[in-house]
């Protein structure tokens, strides 16, 4: 994989501790803004820029000023088992309840084996592979979801009833990078859309469809009819039967029971973020999280051995022609964090706008390399 860039870069460290001030400014205490901002840096170490900084005004600042949103995140444990965890954020960060949900679920996975939680009234927690990975880190699985504003349409219709509903597994193996597989269950994601929308790019075209079943390629326009309930996007495989599009309904579906079912949350139309009369609400999100410690089945050295193995034979398997490689699944995100660690994250010109008025906005004293 071949990684170039144009675009200017801000340290990490600098782009860190900016945003921690910002989310202070914005009411979010220090230690939950820590935490906020690694999760959106995380995106961008990654190559994960629809989730990264490229959203750190326009959903997290933004939501927190027009309320929907709380900067203060008060958590409450609604339910608790010595292998189990139900919590309610009460519309608070939702990364900051992931987070502290994580914790609780890796230690109880380390005594008993495995564990799993929910949290329901939660807001957007960001890429879904942070969670998950959290458990990497300590040799262990994890399993996450999260329903989301209505985007997806059903096979045979048009109408966006389900979210993005990402399906998450983070493996640990004995390489340098662990096997994250972190993708939504629609072809194309709303951050996606968004990133194409503030880059002036189209949006492939098959990956949405109006209400009246017609393509759309107009990212700004697919944002708006989203938004409208005009237009919905294609699960994976696309619409219809014929390349399998009812798989990626279904596992939207999974995600989307799991997330509400198992915390008692809400599902579907109620999380659009907007009420009968179109104005803001509460999005109401729920998730789900699994960890699975491999120390408890044949220990976990011998699972990171054969699953790095299986990852290595299948990347020196047979390549088609022309192609002279095969990656599996946190790869390329391993190799775009090589070549970003020692430069920094790459801003977009409407990244750096959004850094400038959020400055300014706060009157933090912070001068960007971009401005120069």
């Amino acid at each position: 994989m071949e990684l170039t860039e144009t675009r200017p870069f801000v340290p990490w460290e600098q782009m860190e501790s900016f945003m921690i001030e910002a989310f202070k400014g914005y009411g979010v205490p220090e230690a939950d803004a820590r935490i906020v901002a690694d999760v959106l840096l995380e995106s961008d170490r990654r190559g994960i820029e629809s989730h990264g900084c490229n959203r750190f005004k326009p959903i997290y600042i933004d939501r927190i000023v027009k309320g929907t949103l709380l900067p203060v995140t008060e958590l409450q444990i609604l339910k608790e088992t010595p292998t189990t965890v139900v919590m309610d954020a009460h519309d608070g960060m939702g990364m900051v309840a992931s987070y502290r949900m994580m914790e609780k679920l890796i230690e109880k996975a380390k005594t008993y084996g495995m564990a799993g939680g929910a949290i329901r009234n939660s807001t957007h927690y960001g890429i879904a592979g942070y969670w998950t990975s959290m458990a990497a880190k300590e040799g262990m699985i994890g399993v996450t979801g999260t329903n989301a504003r209505p985007s997806i349409a059903p096979t045979f219709g048009v109408e966006n009833m389900l979210g993005t509903n990402p399906l998450t597994f983070s493996i640990p193996t004995d390489e340098e990078f662990d096997f994250c597989l972190d993708c939504a269950t629609s072809i194309v994601q709303r951050g996606r859309i968004e990133y194409y929308a503030r880059a002036g790019k189209p949006t492939p075209s098959g990956t949405v469809i109006s209400e009246e079943g017609e393509a759309l390629t107009d990212s700004k326009e697919i944002l708006e009819r989203l938004v409208a309930g005009t237009a919905a996007l294609a699960p994976l495989g696309g619409i219809g039967e014929e390349l399998a599009g009812y798989k990626g309904y279904g596992y939207a579906t999974v995600v989307e029971i799991l997330s509400a079912a198992l915390s008692g949350g809400q599902f579907m139309k109620a999380l659009s973020g907007v009420d009968e009369d179109g104005k803001p609400k509460m999005y109401h999100l729920g998730h789900f999280f699994f960890v699975v410690d491999p120390e408890a089945f044949m220990g976990r050295e011998e699972f990171k051995k054969i699953a790095g193995d299986i990852c290595r034979d299948l990347r020196q398997s047979k390549k088609a022609p022309g192609q002279d490689r095969i990656y599996t699944a946190g790869e390329k995100e391993h190799e775009v964090w090589l070549y970003r660690k020692d430069k920094g994250v790459p801003v977009s010109e409407g990244v750096q706008q959004d850094i400038i008025k959020v400055r300014d906005a706060l009157g933090l004293d912070f001068v960007f390399d971009f401005e120069k």
